[in-house]
């Protein structure tokens, strides 16, 4: 005897069984990858290389989508507000998705919620960079200096609430800096310069863009904060090395996905940032912004998200900022 299956039913049957088809052929069209930032920075140089990997690895294109504003909000509620079919993706740092949460007063979606961690493309260490003219050679001697000078030293960062501004203050409250004078900067590139220019003392950079100026005397490197020192400056100790343990503040570079996007598709892009330093052409242009790798699984990347946030609330609450 025939059976009579409900339409209700029966859309539901045919939807699941295209789910799984979608997602072994995915994908089949191009990809719109939402960018945190404007042109031109750290972010979206790495965005384009993920970009460029996974279109050499498909043969589908990818369209960068610039979203600047509000910190990254902008682009990664795009995102969580998209459809999760794996076609509208986001790209973001460690401080869009990991501080904002506790930074901002109220959000429109939750990153660490809305969104699925896929994958990172890597990670850049931050380092204490220093006036050449200040009189001290090493960390130690710059707190001492610091200290004998209550009010006349001051730190720059790309604005309140930055990446680089929360380290300064962490590294501030550890060393017992509590007169250390905070000078805010529309960028990292303003606060560099006025470090070199003697207007302020110390700044945190990724040291990409400021090698050049540490070879040529124009900045001074005191300590990295990684958990080893690194290759291309194998001379600069890291903080642990000075006394001060598990002080490490790098930003990692990742794609998220709308939540609900299916599993078998974020495996899929996952596959594409493990695989991105295979490639000789996305190692090299990788290698040249200092990128360290950072390559994870899935469910790895995830419980680093979640490991940060725990982190980069304490710090955020410590520093006693709120933005709107």
């Amino acid at each position: 005897m025939m059976k009579i299956i409900h339409p209700l039913a029966l859309a539901v049957l045919i939807a699941l069984g295209a789910a799984p088809a979608a997602a072994q052929n995915y994908p089949a069209k191009p990809i719109k990858i939402i960018v945190s930032t404007s042109p031109g920075g750290i972010t979206d140089i790495a965005a384009r290389i993920l970009g460029a990997h996974i279109t050499a690895r498909t043969g589908q294109p990818h369209v960068i989508d610039h979203r600047a504003g509000a910190s990254g909000n902008l682009a990664l509620d795009a995102v969580a507000k998209a459809a999760p079919d794996g076609y509208t993706l986001g790209f973001a740092n460690t401080g869009n998705v990991t501080v904002n949460p506790f930074l901002f007063k109220s959000m429109t979606f939750d990153p660490l919620n809305d969104l699925i961690p896929v994958g990172a493309v890597g990670t850049v260490p931050l380092f204490l960079v220093m006036n050449p003219k200040v009189p001290a050679k090493s960390l130690h001697e710059f707190i001492a200096h610091a200290k004998a000078n209550p009010d006349k030293i001051s730190y720059a960062a790309a604005g309140a609430g930055t990446t680089p501004d929360l380290t300064g203050g962490e590294f501030a409250r550890r060393a017992g800096l509590d007169k250390l004078v905070f000078v805010p900067f529309r960028g990292t590139a303003p606060a560099a310069t006025a470090v070199m220019g003697g207007d302020v003392q110390i700044t945190f950079v990724s040291m990409g863009p400021y090698l050049a100026h540490v070879r040529a005397g124009t900045l001074r490197v005191l300590a990295a904060a990684t958990p080893r020192r690194m290759p291309y400056v194998p001379e600069v100790p890291t903080f642990a090395e000075e006394g001060f343990p598990g002080f490490e503040m790098s930003t990692w570079f990742a794609m998220f996905a709308p939540r609900g996007t299916p599993k078998e598709i974020v495996e899929t892009l996952n596959g594409f940032t493990r695989s991105l330093y295979d490639g000789p052409d996305s190692k090299r242009r990788l290698d040249a912004q200092f990128f360290d790798p950072l390559v994870l699984t899935q469910p790895e990347f995830a419980a680093l998200v979640k490991a940060d946030a725990v982190k980069w609330e304490r710090i955020v609450r410590e520093s006693g900022i709120k933005l709107e």
